[in-house]
């Protein structure tokens, strides 16, 4: 069995998947002010999702701004733009869909125009003397217009882009799951990438692109981690969705502040710092105006040496009062203490 990863590769698709879904009256500037706040977080790669003269793309030293795209006329327009935003392919890969229906209300191209596009994805990647391929399973799990696929039907969807690849000479190193339904387990997530894993030892990396909606992801992610996978996708405050799942605003992602938690408290590198994705939650939350999902935003990290709480600490009951971990004791001034004056630090001998 595969260790967990000393360090992930966290890309944050805050400005993509996240804003995709908000209000279409939300300004460039605020969008700006949020990009600028995501930059100042350790993020490494961070997916802008838009085709913005450069000139309006801030650039942080270190920072790649990338975006998504499906087809040759979408990466034109975006390379158009490069180097600030970066879509040149660094490795190449086939991304096939389980969910026909899926395929053709998103891509506007059916399962079968997928499977017969990879010959020419193959043709690129040997054009650019690419030295390994990547395969793509879009919505692996289930489907909310199909059902549920069982790992039979993603082990044959596999086996059928890997033969393409392997025809052409290559080796396939990469392997991404690519949901936007939320069908995700954790006991579906690791039995898949075990599954992978023994009938082609030589694929070795594993990316996760998992929505949220039913409240699995940060769990299936955790299997993945402990299988060693170290490629994941996150929203800041669990933003996101998706209009062609049926599930809308609803279909968001792991809280970027969220996972980083969790790796940091795994002990695995993320490179992000996580007071500063807090704050960039908060700015988020003004920008489109309403709350959003996560949770260490809210609470805070875990409070340790002098950040613990003081024990004379009075009630702490709404989100605001919460934040005193960012915004200092004055926001739960006022409030009732739990205990008389003098009372808890005599019964616990101070």
């Amino acid at each position: 069995m595969t260790g967990l990863p000393k360090s992930v590769v966290i890309t944050d698709d805050t400005m993509r998947e996240g804003l995709q879904i908000e209000s279409a009256d939300i300004e460039v500037s605020e969008k700006l002010r949020l990009l600028d706040a995501l930059g100042e977080t350790g993020a490494k790669t961070i997916s802008i999702g838009s085709f913005a003269h450069p000139r309006w793309t801030p650039q942080k030293p270190g920072v790649t701004y990338t975006a998504a795209i499906f087809n040759r006329k979408g990466f034109e327009r975006a390379d158009q733009y490069h180097p600030k935003i970066d879509v040149r392919r660094k490795r190449f890969g086939t991304h096939v869909e389980m969910c026909d229906t899926f395929a053709r209300r998103n891509y506007n191209r059916s399962q079968a125009q997928q499977i017969a596009g990879m010959g020419a994805t193959i043709q690129a990647a040997e054009a650019a003397g690419a030295e390994f391929g990547a395969v793509a399973l879009g919505n692996p799990f289930g489907s909310n217009f199909e059902g549920a696929f069982t790992l039979k039907q993603r082990m044959a969807l596999m086996e059928l882009m890997i033969d393409h690849w392997h025809e052409a000479g290559f080796t396939v190193q990469r392997c991404s799951f690519v949901e936007a339904m939320g069908w995700n387990l954790p006991h579906l997530v690791r039995e898949t990438i075990e599954a992978i894993r023994d009938r082609w030892p030589e694929i070795t990396d594993f990316h996760m692109h998992l929505h949220n909606q039913r409240g699995q992801t940060l769990a299936s992610y955790y299997e993945a981690l402990m299988l060693g996978a170290a490629e994941f996708d996150t929203c800041i405050g669990g933003m996101g969705g998706c209009p062609y799942c049926g599930n809308g605003r609803s279909a968001g992602h792991v809280p970027t502040e969220d996972f980083v938690d969790l790796c940091h408290e795994m002990g695995i590198d993320t490179g992000y710092d996580l007071d500063k994705l807090i704050e960039a939650a908060a700015i988020a939350e003004q920008v489109v105006g309403h709350p959003l999902w996560g949770h260490v935003s809210k609470s805070g990290p875990r409070p340790r040496g002098d950040q613990r709480y003081p024990l004379d600490m009075p009630f702490v009951e709404t989100l605001e009062e919460a934040a005193h971990f960012r915004k200092g004791p004055d926001v739960y001034a006022g409030q009732l203490s739990p205990w008389r004056e003098g009372d808890a630090l005599s019964e616990l001998g101070h």
